[in-house]
């Protein structure tokens, strides 16, 4: 516990000075004032966040952990749980979703197995872009117990602290997170319930596309869950030990860290937003450093952003996860930060501020 302690003391607010500053250069670039909407708060933001009046996008990094649930056994997924090592194999060979829009944005992917079902063999060449942090193969069934214990919920998130710090130790701007494993939908809507007091019908979606008899199962597990388990709506660490995932967990720590860090967070989709919920839950202040980049169509996700009380920027009704809807994120920061930096003021361009 007491590196989640130190990381989380570590947050601090926003530089309001810097802020200030940023807003000021805004109103003077050659627009109209306002003109360039959520791009403009994005760039006053990230200058917060990091404390620069003119910040550098250079080095991005999306994190993609990966792990496998128990409760997957419950019938809750369209696809069988190998699923899980075989994407894994899959970014590490580049040819993901994630991988192609990683590309798009300029990021580098980082593939951690938190805890896949299954040992993960790669070669040397791929192993760099890799990192082995598992904790056990799989979480146990959530529908019949806790999910993990007490002790591998905190390793989860510490083990999430020192993946964002050996990373930044390398040189890190600005990070996106994503997911991937066989269940984890269940897990995010268990913790999405439990922490927001929403009804387990209200945050729980169809994930890889199950049908509605499916669906009706799936709710009724997590319910299950939740009254096997009674996890203590007040405590983050004991709602993932009983109903999480170790990539959720993994997810919560490198959120603690990297707002520790005063670096940028783009959270992906639903699973992302569920290990934001953890985060926020440890320390409230780790908000100031979330960037929602999308609203999934997953019902839960709506409901997390709001009860967190950040803004989604896109919605194009993505649900794949992997941290793709992260990379479109970066994807518009970058942009924000290059019309803060790069366009012309009024008195640089020689254009005439005043309005009739």
């Amino acid at each position: 516990m007491d590196k989640i302690k130190r990381a989380a003391a570590l947050i601090t607010g926003l530089n309001n000075e810097i802020m200030g500053l940023t807003q000021n250069r805004l109103d003077n670039l050659t627009k109209p004032p306002g003109s360039l909407g959520r791009l403009e708060e994005l760039a006053k933001l990230i200058a917060g966040i990091t404390g620069k009046e003119y910040p550098v996008l250079k080095n991005k990094v999306i994190f993609t952990l990966a792990a496998d649930h128990g409760v997957s056994e419950e019938g809750l997924s369209a696809y069988p749980k190998e699923v899980t090592a075989q994407m894994v194999y899959n970014f590490l060979r580049g040819g993901a979703g994630i991988n192609v829009l990683a590309r798009h944005a300029g990021a580098r992917v980082v593939v951690v197995d938190m805890g896949v079902a299954e040992k993960i063999k790669i070669s040397k060449s791929k192993s760099k872009n890799f990192q082995d942090e598992k904790i056990g193969y799989g979480t146990k069934n959530m529908a019949k117990g806790p999910a993990m214990a007490k002790k591998d919920a905190i390793k989860a998130i510490e083990s999430g602290i020192d993946i964002f710090n050996l990373e930044k130790s390398k040189g890190i701007d600005i990070i996106g997170i994503g997911e991937m494993g066989i269940g984890n939908t269940a897990s995010s809507s268990a913790i999405t319930s439990v922490i927001t007091g929403a009804p387990v019908e209200g945050v729980t979606g169809r994930g890889t596309g199950i049908n509605d008899n499916s669906l009706v199962n799936k709710i009724l597990v997590i319910k299950r869950a939740i009254s096997v388990n009674k996890p203590e709506p007040d405590d983050a660490i004991d709602i993932l030990a009983k109903v999480g995932g170790f990539e959720i967990g993994g997810l919560a720590g490198i959120i603690l860290a990297a707002a520790a860090a005063k670096t940028p967070v783009v959270l992906d989709g639903f699973i992302s937003s569920a290990a934001a919920l953890i985060a926020f839950h440890i320390q409230p202040k780790a908000k100031e450093y979330m960037i929602a980049s999308h609203c999934s169509t997953e019902k839960g996700h709506k409901v997390i952003l709001e009860h967190i009380g950040i803004k989604p920027l896109l919605d194009l009704n993505l649900r794949l996860g992997e941290g793709t809807g992260a990379a479109l994120g970066i994807s518009l920061a970058d942009a924000a930060i290059k019309i803060l930096t790069e366009m012309a003021t009024f008195k640089s361009a020689g254009v005439s501020k005043n309005i009739k």
